[in-house]
């Protein structure tokens, strides 16, 4: 196996238990909302949030380096 795949699993492991173990209810407050949910599902959202922010920022920082490496093996002319 994998050794990365193992660390992943691992996490996922440690995430979902911890997550399972916070079943209360949080009560959020943004601005003038107030929103009641589940500890679990709160985790969850943030974690998933977490995830999609880290990996669209990664996707961007490749594109910016494939952007300038192109742009460096062919400069414009002037």
């Amino acid at each position: 196996m994998n050794l990365k795949l193992f660390f992943v699993l691992i996490l996922a492991g440690l995430a979902v238990t911890f997550i399972a173990q916070n079943t209360q209810v949080a009560e959020l407050h943004f601005l003038v909302w107030t929103l009641a949910m589940s500890r679990a599902l709160l985790l969850f959202l943030v974690l998933t949030i977490g995830v999609l922010t880290g990996w669209v920022l990664h996707a961007w920082v490749i594109h910016r380096r494939q952007h300038r490496r192109a742009n460096t093996k062919n400069p414009p002319e002037r």
